[in-house]
């Protein structure tokens, strides 16, 4: 079979599954990444000597729905690739904007504290961008600390990281001048907005929160916050685009000010951050 014949059964099959233009988005993935191949030599109808079994089981693994991130086990992160796998959350494009957002605010010498690491994006490219930065991350999954671990060995960050689970109790860890999280902040009830390979695969302990208390993790955090933030720190939250007035509202409560609420690229609410003034 010659190289555009297969792109086409690949892509022809992977269609029943995903709209045209992603299927052939995750075909030219597997091409790189198994035959080290692109576009022009599909265009080109460039010869191949044999199919790798590596590139029919990355295959197979997508018609059953698997996400091309765990599929490859890497994810693009802030021009950075990440080590990824089924128990880690897969880095969106919108985290890019919290830490970007970070970046451009802070530059001097200071203490991170990222709750709920997962794979560590967040916190290891705080601290490869923010080389004056001292960085510490928790999670409860020994799994994602582990993918964390070889993500900041890999990329050559500096980093702390510590088993701790964010819902219990007072995390002892010190006092910082900046926090972020990415909490789980997906309803129960918007499950059926989702796509089935995100519901199939990636851990829904990092996704989702009940419909009765969508702010758990927020008013655990902020608790945490009034606890082990510096007068005058930061803390940073990656929300759920229907929350944003709520966890402001929390944060104005728990007394911080200059509470701000920013939009990410598409214009949902994305964003909230404050400052801790006691």
């Amino acid at each position: 079979m010659n190289l555009r014949a297969l792109y086409k059964h690949y892509v022809s099959e992977l269609s029943h599954i995903y709209p045209d233009s992603e299927a052939q988005t995750l075909v030219m993935w597997i091409f790189e990444a198994y035959l080290s191949m692109s576009r022009k030599d599909v265009l080109n109808n460039t010869p191949i000597n044999a199919i790798p079994e590596a590139l029919e089981i990355a295959f197979t693994k997508l018609m059953a729905g698997e996400p091309i991130q765990y599929v490859l086990g890497k994810a693009p992160f802030y021009g950075r690739y990440f080590k990824v796998g089924p128990g880690v959350l897969i880095p969106r494009n919108e985290t890019e904007e919290l830490v970007q957002l970070i970046t451009q605010n802070h530059k001097g010498p200071i203490k991170i504290l990222d709750l709920g690491t997962g794979s560590g994006c967040i916190a290891i490219t705080l601290a490869l961008e923010c080389p004056k930065a001292e960085l510490t991350a928790i999670d409860v999954s020994e799994q994602a600390l582990a993918i964390a671990k070889f993500n900041a060995s890999e990329l050559k960050a500096k980093l702390n990281l510590v088993q701790k689970d964010i819902l219990a109790g007072d995390l002892q860890m010190g006092n910082f001048d900046l926090m972020v999280s990415n909490p789980p902040y997906v309803l129960e009830k918007e499950r059926s907005l989702m796509q089935n390979n995100v519901l199939d695969h990636e851990p829904g302990l990092a996704l989702f929160v009940p419909d009765s208390d969508p702010l758990r993790f927020y008013k655990a955090i902020v608790s945490h916050a009034k606890k082990n933030l510096n007068a005058n720190g930061y803390l940073y939250f990656e929300i759920n685009e229907a929350f944003g007035l709520e966890v402001m509202a929390l944060m104005h409560l728990e007394g911080f000010s200059d509470v701000q609420l920013y939009q990410d690229i598409n214009g949902k609410d994305r964003i909230v951050y404050g400052k801790k003034t006691t």
